[in-house]
C-alpha cells in the first residue's frame, strides 16, 4: 500500500482525551473542505503551507517505538478522508498492531464505508456541525451535501466499530434546542459528545472576542439531547 501522498502537519505523541479509554498518538493531515468559523486548525486546513511537515517515516518509526506505551493512533486534520493515501496509512499503522481512529466531518461517506469494510479503522469520531438544514452553511461556511452527512451517520450507526458523534457548542452559534435537533438526527447512536467553543486561534478571528461556552449551557443542551442517544458526554 502506498503512502507517498500522505503529508503530516502535526503530531501529539500521547493523548488521554482524543480517544477515551486509550493512550493514543495523534497525527494531523492537512486540507479541509469546510471552513468552520471556530476551527483551531487554521494553519493546516488550506493545505498546511504555514505548518512545518513531519516526515511520514519518522512518525511511523515513533509509533512503532512507542508500542506498549500507546495503544492507538488517531488520524485527524483538517479532514483526513480527503487524502487518497489515508487507507494505506491506516493499513500501515494497523500492521504494527496499533488500533486506528479517524476524525472526520462526514462529508465523504464512501471513504468511511471502504475503510470500515476493509478493517482499516477501529473507531471514528464524526463531527455533526449543526442541525441538518441551512444552518450547516452558517457554521461551516461551505456548501455541504447534507445527504452525505446523513449517509455517514447511517454507516457508523450500522457498523460494529466504536464511534461517537461530536458537536462544538456555543450560545452565539446555536441554541440548546439546536443541539437537541442534532441529537434527533443521530437518534439511537451510542455516544454523543459536546465540546465547548474556545475563542483561541479561530479561523474567523472575530470569534476571538466571544467568551468561552459556559459549562451550564452545555449541561442544558446535554439534558435535552439525552432522550435521543445512548450516552451524552461533555468534553470540558
Amino acid at each position: 500500500m502506498r503512502t507517498d501522498t500522505v503529508e503530516i502537519k502535526g503530531l501529539i505523541e500521547a493523548s488521554l482525551i482524543e480517544w477515551p479509554g486509550r493512550i493514543a498518538a495523534v497525527v494531523f493531515l492537512p486540507g479541509c473542505n469546510l471552513r468552520c468559523r471556530y476551527c483551531h486548525a487554521r494553519d493546516i486546513i488550506s493545505g498546511g503551507g504555514a505548518a512545518e511537515s513531519i516526515p511520514l517515516e519518522r512518525v511511523l518509526e515513533f509509533a512503532e517505538g512507542k508500542k506498549g506505551w500507546i495503544d492507538g493512533v488517531v488520524i485527524s486534520g483538517g479532514e483526513p478522508t480527503l487524502d487518497p493515501g489515508l487507507p494505506a496509512l491506516a493499513g500501515r499503522i494497523k500492521a504494527m498492531g496499533l488500533a486506528v481512529k479517524v476524525d472526520t466531518n462526514g462529508t465523504r461517506p464512501a471513504v468511511l464505508q471502504r475503510m470500515i469494510a476493509g478493517g482499516l479503522i477501529d473507531a471514528v469520531s464524526m463531527d455533526v456541525k449543526a442541525p441538518l438544514d441551512y444552518r450547516y452553511f452558517q457554521v461551516t461556511r461551505a456548501v455541504v451535501n447534507l445527504d452525505d452527512i446523513r449517509r455517514s451517520i447511517g454507516i457508523l450507526m450500522r457498523s460494529e466499530i466504536e464511534y461517537e458523534f461530536r458537536t462544538t457548542v456555543s450560545p452565539f452559534l446555536m441554541s440548546a434546542l439546536d443541539v437537541s435537533e442534532i441529537a434527533q438526527s443521530i437518534e439511537g447512536a451510542r455516544r454523543y459528545t459536546l465540546q465547548p467553543f474556545n475563542p483561541h486561534t479561530c479561523l474567523d478571528r472575530s470569534l476571538e472576542q466571544h467568551p468561552p461556552c459556559p459549562i451550564s449551557f452545555l449541561e442544558d443542551a446535554a439534558r435535552l439531547a439525552k432522550g435521543f442517544v445512548g450516552k451524552v458526554s461533555i468534553r470540558r
